[in-house]
């Protein structure tokens, strides 16, 4: 999955730090790497499907980003948390 821009809402970055205490430039390292990406579910707009993207951080943190890709290779990120052990496992299979 190739992103070339992120759309950052301001309701999502306050969240994604209230919540689950990910930064901005956390979810911007993960997917500038190599992240495992599986699409979750379609989305409501044709062609703007759901997607997890799991990865480390340039510090080692291992989160899950959740987005939904839009055209033009654009992510809207919706919420970004440490990944759980047994997502580690799931993703390995």
């Amino acid at each position: 999955m190739e992103v070339r821009e992120i759309i950052w809402l301001d309701v999502f970055v306050e969240k994604l730090w209230r919540k689950h205490r990910v930064q901005v430039e956390e979810v911007e390292e993960v997917l500038a790497g190599r992240p495992q990406v599986r699409r979750l579910a379609r989305g409501d707009v044709a062609g703007e499907d759901v997607y997890s993207a799991m990865g480390p951080t340039g510090s080692g943190r291992n989160l899950i980003v959740f987005l939904v890709l839009k055209t033009g290779a654009r992510a809207l990120v919706i919420s970004a948390r440490d990944v759980r052990p047994k997502e580690r496992s799931q993703y390995a299979k």
